[in-house]
């Protein structure tokens, strides 16, 4: 029986990811990749990303867990390896020269100027195609970890560690917050200039095979999932407070720096939050209807094309009409653009059966 709850927050997740990065945008906190602020002062807009960022990462990377031990209890492991590298690999390489070229086309274009007008097309586009990865880092990611996870399946063939894993309590389950915080402290807490430390702390593999992890051999089981669920306003009540003191205490502040992320509030309030949202729409939002039925299948897709249209429209306004209109505006248009124009675009590209394969890794337009 298909678990509604784990679709609707999954999908929920990916929209407020799509909300995130219209306020990331034009943060002026120095969070990397958006094109600039308002000015020096507060952007009280921007606690939308100490709100968002501790957890909704982790959250989607935990739920991808608990699907692939799912799709791995249906099917055989090369078959789900062979879907897995349709659906996450070749939008995240082949998808590059596709589409996401695109992207990478506005990430270059630094201040709004064309750093690389002197340099010869075809050198161009594969700059863009490389730079054009932004959100994809997620798909291709966990790919790898797909990789790991069969390794360790193959090592415990009898499931004696996963049905173990069964058997935690609710104090387990919370502790197991210590391997979040441990997660975080593999990062490279100095990142040197011109070096891949920077790309390293973006993908934090060490950090997101956690809650990969802990989704497949933990959170899989109903039994782990109706515990946390029992406790789910408790648990919503520590996040919502931890998370109050964190802004309190850190606002303005670059909440993706290392040092920041691997603060024990950062990661207690992430963790909290990961389960505190588990419990709930496991309580509350274990249903479906056509809004919640077409979210379920088009999400992956609107994650995917979603940041063009961030990072056209979002760059257009900030450089041509930045003074012209309110900084509202701009948020408001944005945010219109993002959450009207990523579904039409979805439906277009994945009608175009070639461009569909490329771009979303699906054999069939849904």
């Amino acid at each position: 029986m298909r678990k509604h709850w784990i679709d609707n927050l999954r999908w929920a997740t990916v929209l407020l990811v799509l909300l995130y990065h219209v306020v990331y945008f034009y943060n002026n906190k120095g969070v990397f990749g958006g094109v600039g602020g308002f000015g020096d002062g507060p952007q009280y807009q921007d606690v939308l990303m100490y709100i968002l960022y501790p957890w909704f990462m982790p959250m989607l990377f935990l739920l991808a867990g608990i699907g692939s031990r799912y799709s791995l209890e249906k099917g055989s492991a090369g078959q789900w390896f062979k879907s897995r590298t349709r659906k996450l690999l070749v939008p995240g390489t082949i998808g590059l020269f596709v589409f996401q070229w695109m992207v990478g086309y506005f990430n270059v274009r630094v201040g709004g100027t064309d750093v690389l007008a002197q340099v010869p097309q075809p050198i161009k586009y594969f700059v863009w195609s490389v730079n054009g990865i932004g959100p994809l880092w997620f798909i291709q990611l966990l790919w790898v970890l797909g990789i790991i996870l069969l390794i360790i399946r193959a090592i415990d063939g009898k499931d004696k560690f996963y049905n173990l894993c069964g058997k935690a309590n609710i104090v387990v389950v919370v502790l197991l917050g210590v391997l979040f915080w441990l997660g975080e402290q593999t990062l490279i807490m100095n990142p040197r200039l011109e070096s891949l430390d920077g790309l390293y702390n973006l993908y934090k593999p060490f950090f997101y095979i956690f809650p990969f992890l802990m989704g497949y051999f933990v959170f899989s089981h109903d039994e782990v999932q109706e515990k946390v669920t029992k406790y789910w306003i408790p648990l919503m009540v520590a996040a919502v407070v931890s998370g109050f003191a964190l802004i309190i205490t850190t606002f303005g502040q670059d909440n993706t720096t290392p040092q920041y992320m691997g603060s024990w509030l950062n990661c207690l309030y992430g963790w909290l939050m990961c389960l505190a949202m588990i419990g709930w729409f496991k309580a509350k939002f274990d249903c479906t209807g056509k809004f919640a039925g077409y979210m379920t299948k088009s999400s992956f897709g609107l994650y995917i094309v979603h940041y063009l249209v961030i990072a056209s429209v979002g760059s257009y306004m900030y450089f041509n009409m930045r003074g012209q209109l309110p900084p509202f505006a701009m948020y408001l248009i944005l945010t219109l653009a993002v959450f009207t124009i990523s579904p039409l675009l979805y439906e277009i590209l994945q009608r175009i059966p070639f461009v569909r394969w490329c771009v979303f890794g699906e054999k069939k337009s849904k």
